[in-house]
C-alpha cells in the first residue's frame, strides 16, 4: 500500500505554504495527502486560538476552521490529489511523530519569529526533523512551487548510510520532477595539529588540500556511480567544494528546488537533538525547501 504524504497545519502562513507545498508532493507522487492539526499547537509555539463565535469552545472552533481552510485549499490547487484531515487531541510534535510511522513523508512549515523571522525555525518544526522515522521536508517561506525547468535538487553528500539514503530520495525527486541533480561535498584542509598532532613531520599545505579535494571527489564518485546507476535518466552533476559544509549548501540552494540533507538516528531510548550541526544549520538558514531523510538501520 502506498503511504501518504502527511502535512502539518496550524492555520499560520507557514502551515499553509507547507500545505501547498505538500498538495504538490502528492499529486506529482500519486499519493494520498493526509491532513493533520492537533489543537494544541498554540500552546506549543505561543499562538493562541481566536475566540468562538458560539457556544463551542475557541479550540473546537479554530479545530473545524484550520481543516476547512486546508480542504478546500487543496481541492483547489490539486483536485486530483484524494485527501483526509484529522484534528489529533495532543500536542503537535506527539502526533506528527506518530503520523510519521505510517507515511512517506511529513511536511511541516517552518515558524519563525521576531526581526529575522525568515531566519528562525520554529520548535514543533525542529522536534520533528529531528526525530522523525520518515523523511521530514521544512518549507521555507513563500517560494514558488515549481521553482522550474534548471532548478535542480541539491544533495548534501555525506560518509554514512544516512547519505545514501538521502542520495536515493534525491535521486527519486528529480527524476519525478524531470530537472538535474547537484551533489555538493564540502571539504577543508585540516590544520596541522590535526594532521600530525605535535610531531616533527612537515606540514604541505598544498598536498593537505589535494588530499582533502580527493577525499571529496571520492564520495561524490561513489554516490554518482552507485545510486545513479538506478536513475539513468536524471542529469546529475556534482561539486567538490572547500568550505564550511553549512555555508556551501546554502549558497547551492540558491535557487534548488530542494535540498536533501541525510540523518543518522541514535538507536535505543535516546531522544533529543539528533540532527548535527550542518543539518540544524541549513533548516534554519536554507532559502529552498529541505528534506531531512533519516536512516533508521
Amino acid at each position: 500500500m502506498e503511504l501518504p504524504v502527511v502535512v502539518g497545519v496550524d492555520g499560520s502562513d507557514g502551515s499553509l505554504e507547507a500545505l501547498d507545498w505538500a498538495a504538490r508532493e502528492a499529486e506529482r507522487s500519486s499519493r494520498e495527502l493526509r491532513v493533520v492539526y492537533a489543537p494544541e499547537w498554540g500552546r506549543y509555539e505561543s499562538y493562541e486560538p481566536r475566540a468562538a463565535a458560539d457556544d463551542r469552545p475557541a479550540e473546537t472552533v479554530t479545530s473545524d476552521s484550520v481543516i476547512a481552510v486546508a480542504m478546500a485549499r487543496v481541492h483547489r490547487l490539486a483536485p486530483e490529489v484524494k485527501v483526509a484531515a484529522a484534528s489529533m487531541p495532543d500536542e503537535p510534535v506527539s502526533v506528527l511523530l506518530s503520523e510519521g510511522d505510517s507515511a512517506s513523508m511529513l511536511v511541516v512549515g517552518s515558524r519563525g519569529r521576531g526581526p529575522i523571522t525568515g531566519m528562525l525555525l520554529g520548535s514543533v518544526s525542529l522536534a520533528v526533523a529531528a526525530r522523525a522515522r520518515c523523511p521530514v521536508a521544512v518549507v521555507r517561506g513563500p517560494a514558488p512551487l515549481d521553482a522550474g525547468a534548471d532548478a535542480p535538487v541539491v544533495l548534501a553528500v555525506g560518509e554514512t548510510a544516512a547519505s545514501d539514503a538521502a542520495a536515493r530520495f534525491a535521486y527519486e525527486q528529480a527524476q519525478r520532477r524531470g530537472v538535474p541533480l547537484l551533489a555538493v561535498r564540502a571539504w577543508r584542509s585540516p590544520a596541522p595539529d590535526m594532521v600530525f598532532g605535535h610531531g616533527e613531520l612537515s606540514y604541505d599545505p598544498v598536498e593537505v588540500a589535494k588530499a582533502s579535494h580527493q577525499r571529496a571527489d571520492m564520495f561524490l564518485d561513489r554516490t554518482l556511480r552507485v545510486i545513479g546507476e538506478d536513475y539513468p535518466s536524471v542529469r546529475a552533476r556534482r561539486d567538490a567544494v572547500e568550505g564550511p559544509a553549512h555555508q556551501m549548501l546554502v549558497q547551492a540552494a540558491e535557487g534548488a528546488a530542494l535540498l536533501v540533507v541525510g540523518a543518522q538516528r541514535r538507536s535505543g531510548t535516546v531522544v533529543g537533538l539528533q540532527l548535527g550541526r550542518v543539518n540544524h544549520a541549513v533548516l534554519h538558514h536554507s532559502p529552498c525547501p529541505v528534506v531531512v531523510v533519516p536512516d533508521t538501520r
